[in-house]
């Protein structure tokens, strides 16, 4: 039996040409949407440096609203990145959130999953009505730590929440204990497991898609798969999406499209 190699698994910059140009691209379509003038918030949720959160609002009361955590193995990036994606929900009338979180190694993942917690909390609380998560890799396995029987939200926040989309997320962290990643993220066994929510009870009735892009690696088709596959029995609502031609980066720009296969998932399921 070969054994596998988990860097290459995980590995997706690599596989997608031009991938390293991308950070710098993010960064200034991020900027450019911050100067054309859409209203921002921003807010800590927390005493950490990173406790921040940005809140877009459209020009109307808006519908709800949707909140996106970043991924970047939970060692990269920052909400500023991100502020682009923003404009899809916008478009429909939606509020949505961008949060940073402290990353690794200064924080453990589990630490992460309570800033979320602490961030959707905050988010809630300066815009009501009907919530919708969506996070993008590692972020996709925070917003599923969200609707976990665990979850670190308050009784009152989980019951706003309609809808959840994982895109591209890591659901069983056991496999990154293997990889170079794990240098900085310290995932012992215990907390890989507590960590992944397809190991996790969902919390009863939990609506969530997870998508992935058909171009992505294998690892990360598997990942979406067996969140669907273990949450499916376990009285959960769950789709899990294989969306063709996309790859882990290129699958999140139909966040900017507001009439997108990808949004209307988050906003209308």
């Amino acid at each position: 039996m070969t054994a596998i190699d988990w860097d290459d698994a995980y590995a997706n910059m690599p596989y997608v040409p031009g991938a390293e140009a991308l950070p710098a691209q993010w960064a200034a379509e991020a900027e450019a949407f911050r100067a054309s003038g859409v209203a921002i918030e921003t807010l800590r949720y927390g005493v950490a440096p990173r406790c921040g959160l940005d809140i877009l609002r459209p020009i109307h009361p808006p519908e709800g609203l949707m909140v996106f955590v970043h991924g970047g193995y939970w060692m990269k990036f920052d909400k500023s990145y991100w502020t682009h994606l923003a404009k899809g929900a916008l478009e429909r009338g939606w509020a949505v959130a961008i949060p940073s979180y402290t990353l690794a190694p200064e924080a453990r993942v589990g630490q992460m999953t309570v800033e979320i917690g602490a961030s959707i909390a905050c988010a809630a609380e300066a815009v009501s009505g009907a919530i919708r998560l969506a996070g993008h890799s590692a972020g996709g396995h925070l917003v599923s730590r969200m609707v976990c029987a665990d979850s670190a939200l308050p009784q009152e926040v989980q019951d706003r929440i309609e809808h959840t989309v994982s895109i591209s997320g890591l659901h069983d962290l056991r496999p990154l204990r293997w990889t170079k990643l794990n240098t900085s993220l310290n995932l012992d066994m215990d907390e890989a497991t507590a960590e992944s929510a397809a190991l996790c009870m969902p919390r009863s009735g939990a609506s969530v898609t997870a998508w992935v892009g058909g171009d992505e690696r294998p690892e990360f088709i598997r990942q979406a798969e067996a969140l669907h596959t273990m949450w499916s029995g376990l009285e959960a609502q769950t789709t899990c999406v294989v969306e063709p031609g996309h790859n882990h980066f290129s699958v999140i720009e139909a966040l900017t499209d507001p009439k997108s296969d990808l949004l209307n998932e988050i906003l209308s399921a």
